[in-house]
């Protein structure tokens, strides 16, 4: 479980950066060169690299080399994951919500 933890706040930090969602948003187009993803973001490529690397020990991408070229791949199963505690965090506050509506509605009939 804690391993879990670990994982997802791997991922959220990833995640939290906008160049990194734009990158992990054009992976989810098929994968792409290294100097594709680049291409679109006001920075040197060694600071790029280093987003791609933070995206890469989270496990969201995966990069091969081939010749001279860096291709990178979304893995999914780790937006997945972190789909799945969005949606059970989501559950728990509509959950929550609905007490609280509820039990205020109870609280105003009785106070009538």
């Amino acid at each position: 479980m804690a391993n879990q933890l670990s994982s997802l706040d791997g991922v959220f930090h990833a995640l939290s950066d906008p160049t990194r969602r734009a990158v992990v948003r054009q992976l989810g187009s098929g994968q792409a060169s290294v100097s594709e993803l680049a291409k679109p973001h006001d920075m040197a490529l060694p600071s790029f690299m280093k987003h791609l690397g933070v995206l890469e020990q989270c496990g969201l991408v995966r990069s091969s080399k081939q010749g001279r070229i860096r291709t990178c791949h979304l893995v999914t199963k780790k937006l997945s994951t972190a789909e799945k505690w969005i949606s059970q965090q989501r559950c728990l506050w509509e959950g929550r919500a609905k007490r609280l509506v509820e039990y205020s509605e109870r609280t105003e009939k009785g106070a009538k």
